[in-house]
């Protein structure tokens, strides 16, 4: 099972989808606020249409049984997203030219390609990229030195993974217990962005040290993992040709992945009529679907 914890581990969240909205949050007309930055309902109700437009698309998606509320909190998620990555690509003085997101989209097909199997209009869809182009940037200064160990524990529902994390974030001897099974736990298990970009790319990359995080890594799996970095890094020494072997999705992973302090430090509010944000899957989803939870040293352990 030592093994078979390290494989969930690096398991990637299937990413979501998403409508129209209302208001009910602190600014009138938003369907989202991230920091003192609104995501106008007007925004999103636009690329909604161009989704609505697409009814070829429509019927796949509804074929796989998701339907307009899926679209809605994925426009939302990317809207989000997108203000998370401007504002910290501008903290790290990160920018991306047009000619660049032109090349990106030549490498893909071309943009007439992509838009006919996508829900975005010509806008929205250079937005994309011009994000994910950022995403990939910030990833890249930072990547080779980042490094967490971890010590690593199963469940097998929600319930018991929220059980485990409080019991280890509180310390002590019921935590000392839950590593008395080799098969369901493991402790001290180190991993390094290069050599493990889809573990970078995950929560456990993003709990800061003492920190614990219990999530679900496959919603179509019964296996939960808690997890308590016991130390994160981003000085290690990694040779240049590693960096150079990561692949551009690995890279816009890992860049997602450090917007989620960003996403805590500034608060990111969901119009409920779209769902709310989960920081594990870094979406919006239903509340019902939240993927697990973050719980930081000063947090109130109950049992």
């Amino acid at each position: 099972m030592r093994r078979q914890v390290v494989r969930v581990i690096v398991a990637v969240t299937a990413a979501g989808a998403v409508a129209t909205g209302c208001s009910g949050l602190g600014q009138p007309g938003s369907a989202a606020v991230v920091g003192d930055r609104s995501v106008p309902l007007e925004t999103v109700q636009s690329q909604m249409q161009a989704a609505l437009d697409k009814p070829d698309q429509m019927a796949r998606l509804g074929a796989d049984g998701r339907g307009p509320d899926d679209i809605a909190r994925g426009l939302v998620t990317q809207q989000v997203l997108h203000e998370l990555v401007t504002r910290e690509a501008a903290e790290r003085r990160v920018t991306v030219t047009e000619q660049q997101v032109d090349s990106s989209l030549a490498d893909q097909g071309g943009a007439a390609s992509i838009l006919e199997n996508t829900f975005l209009d010509e806008a929205g869809l250079r937005e994309r990229v011009r994000d994910q182009l950022l995403a990939a940037e910030m990833a890249r200064d930072v990547v080779g030195g980042l490094s967490v160990t971890a010590d690593l524990v199963a469940a097998t529902s929600r319930e018991e993974a929220d059980r485990t994390a409080r019991t280890l974030l509180a310390g002590g001897p019921a935590a000392e217990a839950l590593f008395a099974n080799p098969d369901t736990a493991a402790r001290g298990q180190t991993y390094q962005a290069v050599t493990a970009p889809e573990a970078a790319a995950t929560v456990l990359f993003s709990t800061p040290a003492g920190g614990v995080a219990a999530f679900q890594p496959d919603p179509g799996r019964a296996t939960w993992i808690v997890l308590r970095v016991t130390e994160s890094r981003t000085d290690v020494q990694t040779p240049p040709e590693a960096v150079s072997a990561l692949s551009q999705s690995d890279l816009v992973g890992i860049g997602y992945r450090l917007l989620q302090p960003v996403a805590d430090e500034v608060g990111v509010t969901v119009n409920p009529r779209y769902g709310v944000w989960d920081p594990i899957s870094l979406q919006v989803v239903a509340e019902e679907d939240v993927s697990g939870e973050i719980l930081l040293p000063n947090a109130p352990a109950a049992g």
